[in-house]
């Protein structure tokens, strides 16, 4: 190997960012320990050092001691489980990213006015989960091209559609120029619901393409957007390979190939980024250069709830 390029932007969004930040106070505030529901982000080792500093990841809010202190991942929640928690007088933090939470929004909206509702997302992610619970009798789930082409709705329903934020950009393109076409009715967002980081992430990959021979993606196996990025790489005949880290690392995988691209989806960590650097410096690897395609200055406050305990407490 002679070149490693890596991708910008990569790694956190300004939701991850967000959530982690919202735990990691939280324990300042509440003390240990404090309770969230689900991955806080889809990122094991996001996780693991949460865990190390008193966080406990539970599935369920029974899991939680009532009066206990509960955060609400970044993927979003139904209504269900915020009823659930104020049943057992939970102290809740709702971490979801404000992305997601808008998305939530169009669907009370749409469902609110009679639509039917499709979903374009994926099946059994939390956040599919979370907003089909905001209208589960009027949203209809879609995951493909061909889902959308074998979809029976009736003609004389209003029909809008709505997306998951970590889809692929082509792929969601794809579905929706299936639905326009079969109906021409359908409404849908005034703007894409895919999160500006996930569409980044993957341009940032699509400009590095022409140039490597061989595509790392950074990220556990479980994060939608990190497999996106995967896919797009694959999509264009360029192998790729998703890794939670360095230790993940084939070098059999770099038989025959002198330029690498890195990259790491939205909840992996820059310092897994710098390890797998690393990896490649010790095998004599020098040019390790950025390559930026879109500068990013989004940010979010951590939720109300928990700044205004902060502020209590001081």
């Amino acid at each position: 190997m002679q070149r490693v390029i890596l991708a910008s932007p990569r790694g956190y969004c300004a939701g991850v960012e967000r959530a982690v930040d919202t735990v990691e106070r939280a324990l300042q505030v509440y003390g240990e320990p404090v309770f969230v529901r689900k991955q806080i982000v889809h990122n094991s080792h996001v996780v693991r050092e949460l865990s190390q500093r008193g966080a406990i990841f539970v599935d369920s809010v029974e899991d939680v001691p009532e009066g206990a202190t509960l955060v609400f991942s970044a993927h979003g929640v139904a209504p269900a489980v915020r009823e659930a928690s104020a049943a057992r007088s939970l102290t809740t933090i709702d971490a979801t990213c404000p992305l997601v939470t808008k998305v939530h929004t169009q669907a009370r909206r749409y469902a609110d006015a009679g639509y039917t509702i499709v979903l374009i997302g994926h099946a059994g992610h939390e956040e599919v989960e979370g907003t089909t619970g905001e209208a589960p009798e009027a949203i209809v789930l879609v995951e493909s091209v061909a889902d959308a082409e074998a979809l029976v709705l009736s003609p004389a329903r209003r029909l809008a559609y709505i997306t998951q934020t970590t889809l692929s950009v082509d792929e969601t393109r794809a579905i929706v120029d299936v639905l326009r076409r079969r109906f021409p009715h359908i409404e849908g967002p005034q703007k894409e619901d895919i999160c500006y980081a996930t569409s980044n992430r993957q341009w940032a990959v699509k400009e590095l393409l022409d140039e490597v021979c061989l595509l790392l993606v950074i990220g556990s196996h479980n994060s939608s957007n990190s497999n996106r990025l995967v896919e797009v790489a694959q999509a264009a005949g360029v192998p790729a390979y998703l890794i939670d880290d360095a230790e993940e690392i084939d070098d059999s995988w770099f038989e025959g190939i002198d330029i690498v691209g890195v990259t790491s989806g939205a909840s992996a960590p820059e310092r897994l980024v710098q390890d797998v650097c690393a990896w490649f410096r010790s095998r004599g690897v020098l040019d390790v250069a950025e390559r930026r395609a879109v500068y990013e200055d989004v940010v979010f406050k951590v939720p109300l709830e928990l700044r205004r305990a902060e502020r209590s407490a001081a």
